[in-house]
């Protein structure tokens, strides 16, 4: 967990040592913490402005930004556009990664463990309850799998990690969708709760035989085992760069209102199943005008600057043209 510590502490230098009259301040989702930190700590020494980002989950940066207590909100959920209007919002996607399953087997190496989505569901229904179930040997004929009970770990805060992964099952496992659905928060059949991606990383690490989902940077930096999937197309893929701009390369930007677009289970051979964008929510009219401007500016500085940075932790940039699209969408909805 020296990673994360890491992180952390970086937050708090930008915090801390911020001079400047307009502070950026934001809350909101775990899955882009990573990334945003490094940005904050680049941009710091790039022009002395310091960022202050509270890693809460993305249900309590949606409501930071309805209250109108951050300068911006950060959410793995997109609103919709009705929720945007209602609230006074704009939205755009900042960055693209990806959400994986990771576990703690003894023996098992990295992306050596194979899930499809039927089994993954089932073990989150509580209907698969042991490592050597039939239905986890059939996908994985050469690993060695334990006799023992499976402890089943997820979010116990309001997630977009969750509404991501959640959506993936809802779209197939039909059982799923029609117990659980999916949310930023559900009612879960089973499992130990954990909050946000930080706490379940540390959870799966010191749990023996557990199993769990986090944005893929965490299970890097943690050294967490992660299991490869069997994507729509039948194929077994694993977590990368390539599998995530895969299913990345899908989405249609530029007609969908608000932003909206959800990348799991999408189609191509070599597409990564759990493939999520992250958001961030400003207001349309904000309440701290120069606040809001220092933003943009940090936004378009990451833009700009922060793709390599977003790359080295497995994120994927947005793509020049939908850049040039959220550049119009800021000077068109964002009086500051």
């Amino acid at each position: 967990m020296n990673f994360m510590k890491t992180i952390v502490a970086v937050g708090l230098v930008a915090t801390s040592t911020s001079a400047f009259a307009a502070d950026i301040t934001g809350a909101g989702a775990t899955f882009p913490f990573p990334i945003y930190s490094k940005w904050a700590d680049a941009y710091k020494k790039e022009t002395g402005n310091g960022l202050n980002y509270q890693s809460i989950g993305s249900g309590g940066g949606i409501k930071q930004i309805q209250a109108k207590t951050v300068t911006f909100g950060a959410t793995d959920m997109p609103l919709k556009v009705e929720q945007l209007e209602k609230d006074g919002l704009v939205q755009w996607p900042m960055v693209m990664g990806a959400i994986v399953p990771v576990v703690n087997l003894e023996g098992v190496k990295p992306g050596e463990l194979v899930f499809d989505g039927t089994t993954l569901a089932n073990i989150y229904l509580g209907k698969i309850t042991k490592w050597d179930d039939p239905a986890i040997r059939k996908l994985n004929p050469n690993v060695k799998l334990p006799s023992e009970a499976i402890t089943v770990v997820r979010r116990s805060d309001g997630s977009g990690t969750t509404f991501n992964f959640t959506d993936y099952l809802s779209k197939v496992s039909a059982e799923w969708k029609t117990k659980v659905g999916s949310g930023t928060a559900v009612e879960w059949p089973t499992g130990v709760g954990a909050k946000g991606n930080e706490g379940v990383s540390g959870n799966i690490g010191q749990t023996k035989n557990s199993i769990g989902y986090v944005e893929y940077a965490y299970a890097k930096q943690n050294k967490l085992i992660y299991a490869a999937l069997v994507n729509k197309t039948g194929k077994t893929v694993q977590p990368t760069v390539s599998s995530f701009q895969s299913a990345a390369s899908n989405a249609d930007w530029a007609k969908a209102p608000g932003y909206y677009v959800i990348l799991t289970d999408q189609p191509g051979e070599q597409s990564w199943p759990i493939t999520a964008s992250t958001f961030i929510l400003m207001q349309k009219a904000p309440t701290d005008k120069a606040a809001s401007a220092e933003a943009i500016k940090f936004f378009k500085w990451a833009f700009a600057n922060g793709g390599k940075m977003a790359e080295e932790l497995d994120y994927i940039p947005m793509p020049d043209a939908v850049v040039k699209l959220i550049e119009k969408t800021w000077s068109a909805d964002i009086k500051s």
